[in-house]
């Protein structure tokens, strides 16, 4: 059903439209180095904010530092039952030396509980942001659909503006949230290949994240082990970006292309290292095996 704003006054449409304005998300967080967003100045230049996609990355991440937290407060417990034990034995340089082991779970787990904290407080200013834009849309949309007068165009004016800063808002929170997101810990662990896989054979595996990217080469011995110039990578999370993976066969001067594949980053963020093997080829007859660290 369309919506119609001719019976409205000037004052109350622009009351309507300036209903989003508030004071930018920007100028009520405070940035630790301009060097840590970098990732922002580039999300900046594309104005594209992905609240799916941002959603995803959030609560992947959140499961996973809640792993964290459980796994240290499991061994925060089990220390303190130990200690309760020593001290009624009075074994007191081995107490001492499980008091120091408990105050320093303790302040690990006070450091994840913060971290943990402030990614929620990250992905709840964006969701508000994500509403407040969603909303300057449908607006627009309905007083594009009014008669043109000059107060619906102020509001369309106001309303633009408004949109306008919410994006920039979003995109400014996004790279707020890279900022929390880890490392990955990447490991080659070699070729999967079978009847094709042969001694002598060479190749060349490039891994790609955004920017970031690993080359490194490797041989098959004659006893079928595989031998690689480098052996482990370290790479940094990003919202947006997935890891493609890049396989060629070096065959003398030539090079022949084995396969290209793309893997996504989302069940990367746990406490356990992930086993990743990866399809080169369309039907599997080669495959590659990485070892993920979060």
């Amino acid at each position: 059903r369309s919506c119609s704003f001719t019976g409205f006054s000037t004052v109350q449409s622009r009351k309507l439209a300036k209903s989003l304005s508030r004071s930018s998300v920007r100028s009520r967080m405070s940035l630790k180095s301009p060097k840590a967003y970098n990732s922002l100045q580039k999300a900046a230049v594309i104005w594209d904010p992905k609240p799916l996609q941002v959603k995803k990355i959030f609560e992947a991440l959140k499961k996973g530092l809640n792993e964290y937290l459980e796994a240290h407060q499991a061994e925060l417990d089990y220390l303190s039952g130990r200690h309760k034990d020593t001290k009624r034995n009075s074994r007191l340089a081995f107490y001492y030396d499980l008091d120091k082991q408990i105050r320093t779970v303790e302040r690990y787990i006070r450091k994840l509980e913060f971290h943990i904290s402030k990614v929620e407080e990250l992905y709840e200013a964006y969701c508000i942001q994500c509403r407040l834009r969603d909303g300057a849309t449908n607006m627009k949309h309905a007083f594009s659909l009014s008669p043109s007068t000059k107060a619906s165009r102020e509001s369309l004016v106001e309303l633009y503006k408004n949109f306008q800063e919410c994006t920039e808002d979003m995109c400014f929170i996004e790279g707020a949230l890279e900022v929390h997101l880890g490392e990955f810990h990447l490991k080659m662990k070699g070729l999967v290949g079978f009847a094709r896989l042969c001694p002598g054979d060479q190749y060349e595996v490039s891994v790609r994240l955004g920017r970031q990217k690993w080359k490194l080469k490797g041989k098959i011995e004659t006893d079928d082990s595989q031998t690689w110039d480098e052996e482990e990578k370290t790479f940094i999370p990003n919202l947006h970006e997935k890891f493609e993976i890049k396989v060629t066969e070096l065959r003398g001067l030539a090079t022949i292309l084995v396969g290209v594949v793309t893997c996504d980053s989302m069940n990367f963020f746990t406490t356990k290292p992930q086993a990743i093997v990866v399809d080169i080829t369309e039907l599997g007859t080669i495959k590659l095996q990485l070892e993920v660290l979060w």
